[in-house]
């Protein structure tokens, strides 16, 4: 039996040799450099994107730019925070790492928090998909989906069983995949569509912008319409959310070739999504202005007054729909191995343990499906995670390790970065908590 290390730092399952030879093949070529960009960056771009341009109309442009640029580049300090001492410890694993530095508590903890996250997460995709499918009401205003728009409103146009239909014949066949690396491809396919979501918001923004009925952009923010400076914070938790990669680094690390390139595949994966969310914030922003909602998609519900706008609508919202559809499985592999190790922490799950396999991902499916049901807002789950456990699994936890320096390899710069890291995260979550509370007693 051949056992390899994942996310949580226990042993994950592998199939025997003497039954699967292939895998055992496919193992030994090792994954790609593309395939690690392309895995990692599906992990990064998911729902927070739909949230960044509504960021912009609080910050204001110049100051997201910024913001994004700032957090990318705290994530790459994080990042390679954990590989250093991945590279000179004896753990292959992010739960390893914690287990080294803090015990069992360490492990434990991160466990917690990335299931807490990787839950929110496939959630929120589950309630944008629904979005675009079956349309939102949950701010009085009534935005009809495509499923309604071409059929009219009916009981399988409705949120409950579009997402039951996506759930049990697109995302469980992709569940299924034991090997993070077999689903490279969708990651591929996950990619494009979201170039292909930013240059239609692109092309569609610029057209308005040339037959002026682009909305005005706050290049700043604007502290004279309700904008208060703790409202500011507000927007880092979303930043945070959309490029939360950690947990995925070690998977794929594994799974690589040359597992020493895995910091180019990061670098490459950050630059890539800085430029897509500053151009989908961006764009976003100008085509809809204030108006725009913490999904984005909900806007182009709107009327067109011609067939290829019309078309252009459809297509936005699809093609990101699609895209979600085929990120969910690899935020959905961290989740289950980790629930798994969590409660079964002696007993790693087998490939030939096929009932415990399926019977967990059964039962979270159906968690995740049942909340995106009954909670169809996303603001609510980006803000709770992004200002605590994104915040721990991002930045905390791997700062901590480096200041805890259990193989005595920290440098000086290393520890005064991750301080600044700490304090960000701990500041800005802070702020973040006390705006919301207060936002939520005054309206109450």
């Amino acid at each position: 039996m051949i056992t390899e290390k994942q996310d949580s730092g226990s042993l994950a399952p592998l199939l025997p040799v003497d039954q699967n030879q292939l895998y055992e093949d496919e193992r030994s070529e090792g994954g790609s450099i593309c395939g690690a960009i392309f895995n990692i960056s599906t992990g990064m771009v998911g729902a927070g994107i739909m949230s960044i341009p509504a960021t912009f109309k609080v910050l204001g442009v110049i100051p997201s730019f910024f913001v994004i640029l700032l957090v990318g580049y705290f994530v790459e300090v994080t990042v390679d925070f954990l590989l250093k001492y991945t590279h000179s410890g004896e753990s292959d694993s992010y739960g390893g790492l914690m287990a080294e530095s803090f015990g069992k508590f360490g492990s434990v903890a991160l466990q917690i928090c990335v299931m807490i996250t990787n839950l929110g997460a496939l959630i929120i995709y589950l309630i944008i998909i629904g979005d675009v499918l079956s349309g939102n009401n949950s701010d009085g205003s009534v935005h009809l989906g495509t499923l309604q728009e071409w059929f009219g409103i009916h009981w399988w146009t409705s949120r409950a069983f579009s997402l039951l239909f996506v759930v049990l014949f697109v995302m469980l066949p992709l569940l299924c995949v034991k090997r993070i690396d077999s689903l490279r491809h969708a990651s591929a396919i996950s990619i494009l569509l979201a170039v292909l979501f930013v240059v239609i918001c692109s092309m569609m923004a610029i057209h308005a912008m040339w037959e002026g009925k682009t909305q005005r952009l706050r290049w700043v923010p604007d502290f004279s319409h309700g904008v208060s400076f703790s409202d500011l914070f507000t927007t880092i938790p979303v930043f945070a959310t959309a490029f939360g990669c950690h947990v995925n680094v070690h998977p794929v690390r594994a799974e690589m070739g040359r597992p020493s390139d895995m910091t180019s595949a990061v670098r490459i994966s950050l630059i890539l999504c800085v430029a897509i969310y500053f151009a989908v914030g961006f764009f976003g922003y100008l085509l809809f202005g204030e108006s725009i909602m913490a999904d984005m998609l909900v806007n182009f519900d709107q009327a067109s007054d011609s067939l290829i706008g019309t078309v252009l609508n459809d297509t936005v919202r699809l093609s990101y729909a699609i895209h979600l559809m085929l990120v969910f499985p690899v935020m959905n592999y961290s989740l289950r191995v980790n629930v798994d190790e969590l409660f079964f922490p002696k007993r790693p799950l087998l490939a030939t343990e096929t009932l415990r396999f399926f019977s967990l991902t059964f039962v979270l499916l159906t968690f995740i499906y049942g909340a995106a049901v009954a909670i169809p807002n996303i603001w609510y789950f980006f803000q709770f995670m992004g200002t605590t456990t994104v915040m721990c699994i991002m930045f905390i936890f791997p700062s901590s390790i480096v200041l805890r320096d259990a193989h005595n390899i920290s440098t000086t710069r290393e520890k005064i970065l991750a301080v600044l890291v700490i304090i960000f995260a701990i500041g800005t979550s802070s702020v973040a908590i006390y705006s919301n509370i207060s936002t939520y007693i005054t309206n109450k």
